[in-house]
């Protein structure tokens, strides 16, 4: 017989704990049976004195099996999870950042390669945008569906992108509103357990971390950033998933959109090879080949990005997409007409520079602000969201940019009122510092996985 203060006392004091405790800890959070002031207690003394390995991989599974895990065996998935006619089971999680609508590609990329990837989203955190909110601006895209309608969607098409469902990791959810209101998020050791908890109830066999660094990410510090693609990636694998992590640069926005609708606009404008922004293209197909070597389907990490680049140049992306978009609701012309289906603002003007020059610095995290002012965000769980409103052809470092005329504007503002646009655009020239434009940095630092992966 376990005792919740008990538990608390012994970390408290810096002493790790077994399973069998922690385990113990999470299932009488689950079922209510622990506090929430014993959860606030246990969450503070893990946050000053931190959990060890072992402790955090105790920690994930008891909060994968707080709920429903999901097996893909009876689809035509092996249980080792190699290739098969159903596909190896892999997916894809990023931290957060601004105009990064990379999965919106990449799910149908890796799908058209041979993987089922069955893709469990967030709506947006802090000035960070969601998957779920920029799905939502397509009408009738239902993006948390159940899990039957899920399923077959991931089977008809190879993959789907949803929500997070009250039977995945429900521990989860109740641990981090505990974490969110008593100055917890940060620990590395519970973001661990958060996210992995969730990929690993999704019954993957292959994961890859996209561990954002910069003035855009909530890790903006480098020895933080690649702590926790270590810890996630240690973790990970010492609960049986397969896992690599890339550090890449948010330092500016990797999309020239961000919003919601604006983003799915620029995410088919890409699939489509309208225009394909560089920084994205390279985060997006770095991914890509990480995920077809970790699921077989490819030999190495050059040959994933042959493979991820064959399918976006020869269609099938773009195809798999729009499939995606309909299973799940969405409009048939979805790709074909977009301007008629996605929600536009009332308002849309040129944001120009107040001076001449280059784009030598962003602050990417006031970019993002600048598009919750506009109502593009929440400031509370709770707020609803204009999806049509945000930001278009945003200029990145190095851009020749100027006051007006002929010049380039820093972008186009997409806004419900002129009075919005107005304050959204004095805000967007705070965050840009015009002069000589710095020499470039990598789009992707580093890449973090265990031995032989």
């Amino acid at each position: 017989m376990h005792l919740p203060q008990e538990i608390i006392r012994r970390k408290r004091d810096g002493q790790a704990l077994s399973e069998e405790e922690i385990r113990f800890f999470i299932d009488g959070l689950a079922d209510g049976s622990v506090s929430e002031g014993q959860v606030a207690a246990l969450a503070m003394a893990i946050f000053f004195r931190d959990l060890d390995k072992a402790e955090r991989v105790a920690l994930t599974l008891a909060m994968r099996d707080s709920g429903n895990v999901l097996d893909w065996t009876g689809d035509g998935s092996p249980s080792d999870g190699g290739p098969s006619d159903g596909g190896p089971v892999l997916d894809k999680h990023s931290t957060g950042g601004v105009g990064d609508n990379v999965s919106l590609m990449l799910a149908p990329i890796v799908a058209a390669c041979g993987a089922r990837v069955p893709m469990i989203s967030g709506r947006g955190l802090g000035h960070t945008g969601g998957t779920l909110d920029k799905l939502d601006s397509i009408p009738g895209y239902i993006s948390q569906p159940d899990l039957d309608r899920f399923r077959k969607v991931v089977a008809d098409t190879g993959c789907a992108i949803i929500g997070q469902t009250a039977d995945l990791a429900p521990a989860d959810r109740r641990l981090y509103a505990i974490r969110d209101v008593t100055a917890t998020v940060e620990s590395v050791a519970l973001i661990t357990a958060s996210i992995l908890s969730k990929k690993l109830a999704a019954g993957l066999r292959g994961l890859v971390l996209d561990v954002k660094l910069g003035s855009g990410a909530f890790m903006t510090d480098w020895r933080e950033a690649q702590a926790l693609a270590e810890s996630l990636v240690s973790v990970a694998n010492g609960a049986g998933l397969k896992t690599t992590a890339l550090l890449t640069d948010m330092n500016e926005p990797l999309a020239s959109a961000a919003g919601n609708a604006v983003e799915v606009t620029n995410a088919i404008r890409f699939l489509t090879g309208e225009k394909r922004d560089r920084r994205l293209e390279e985060v997006t197909l770095a991914l890509a080949a990480e995920m077809l070597t970790l699921g077989g389907l490819a030999g190495s990490r050059a040959r994933g990005l042959e493979l991820a680049r064959a399918a976006l140049e020869d269609g099938r992306a773009v195809e798999r997409f729009a499939q995606v978009a309909m299973a799940l609701g969405g409009p048939a012309d979805l790709v074909e007409r977009p301007w008629q289906h996605l929600p536009e603002a009332p308002v849309q003007r040129d944001v120009f520079a107040q001076s001449s020059g280059q784009v030598s610095n962003i602050d990417t995290r006031s970019v993002g602000v600048a598009v919750i002012a506009l109502g593009g965000g929440r400031l509370r769980a709770s707020d609803g969201i204009d999806h049509s409103v945000g930001f278009s052809e945003l200029a990145g470092i190095g851009a020749e940019v100027g006051p007006g005329g002929s010049d380039r504007p820093l972008a186009i503002v997409h806004a419900r009122s002129e009075a919005d646009a107005e304050h959204a655009g004095d805000m967007l020239r705070e965050a840009y510092l015009i002069g000589e434009a710095p020499e470039p940095r990598p789009v992707v630092y580093d890449r973090i996985g265990p031995d032989g992966i």
